[in-house]
């Protein structure tokens, strides 16, 4: 099955006193890029994350981040009572030693010792569990599971188009061959003509010479193999599709193969009809690179 490499997901999860929420976006990407952001102290994890992840993902620039709450931390903040102790010892001591030496202060408010650093705290930090890493790499697999899901759908969705552009090249592929003939006796016409105004009588050139330049004009142009490649691409490029991810990087360079034989195409048309094809092609192979960008 084809993947793309777009995608999101997140999950939420619990275990005792711990409650964490997990979310992983994915981009294009040349290779695998995986950047985790995880809390400090939980030892083994990141590189458990990692494995994990290189068994699911091929390719794409991919963020994956946690962030973890204890049931303390969610009630809001805690009063420190031995700061608070503390912080209206030093400020009545403060208070002492001015008032000997004739200084009076302003009263502190309520408000004001409760903002000194140390009075209000974040309530208790996530108790550390030493199967914490262990849970945690669990339920990563089942994040993962959900973005290789939504790779997948993209990854149909881009199929179906990719399939259709592919259908598209074979026809105009097709109706170049045909045009081939045509073009051939077009091209002997616009050949006589030619030498007939650069001679003055037209009847007396042999018709071996005629033939002669015509075969030199039929190497030329020939687009015969031109033709046989970009079959042979189509057919190449349906295997891969049926193959399935991941297929990315072999699609982009069949596309730049495309794309090489729709230029040398357009090159040696020599016909209107002809060069319609292949500027068309060019369009059509061009919107295929486009998508295959996003293929894992």
């Amino acid at each position: 099955m084809l993947r793309s490499m777009t995608a999101f997901a997140t999950r939420s999860g619990a275990r005792g006193d711990c409650a964490w929420t997990w979310e992983m976006r994915g981009v294009n990407g040349k290779g695998l890029d995986l950047r985790l952001r995880l809390p400090e102290g939980i030892e083994g994890l990141e590189a458990a994350l990692r494995v994990a992840a290189g068994r699911r993902l091929a390719r794409g620039n991919v963020t994956a981040s946690l962030r973890l709450q204890s049931a303390a931390a969610a009630a809001g903040l805690v009063l420190n009572e031995a700061a608070l102790d503390a912080a209206l010892a030093a400020l009545a001591e403060t208070e002492r030693r001015a008032d000997a030496r004739g200084l009076t202060f302003a009263p502190a408010t309520a408000a004001q010792v409760l903002g000194l650093r140390g009075i209000l705290e974040p309530g208790e930090a996530v108790t550390a569990q030493a199967d914490l890493a262990e849970v945690l790499a669990a339920d990563f697999d089942a994040l993962l599971a959900e973005f290789t899901a939504m790779r997948e759908t993209e990854g149909a969705a881009l199929a179906e188009v990719l399939a259709g552009q592919i259908d598209r090249i074979e026809a105009l592929t097709g109706g170049a061959g045909t045009m081939l003939a045509a073009r051939a006796e077009a091209i002997a016409e616009s050949h006589r003509a030619a030498l007939a105004r650069v001679i003055e009588k037209p009847a007396e050139i042999a018709p071996e010479r005629i033939a002669q330049e015509l075969a030199l004009v039929a190497v030329r142009l020939d687009v015969t193999e031109e033709l046989d490649r970009l079959r042979a691409h189509v057919a190449a490029a349906r295997d891969l599709l049926a193959q399935g991810s991941p297929v990315g990087r072999k699609l982009d360079f069949l596309a730049q193969e495309f794309m090489r034989e729709a230029n040398t195409l357009c090159s040696k048309a020599q016909n209107a009809g002809l060069t319609a094809i292949g500027l068309e092609l060019k369009t059509v192979i061009d919107q295929m690179r486009e998508q295959v960008q996003n293929v894992e």
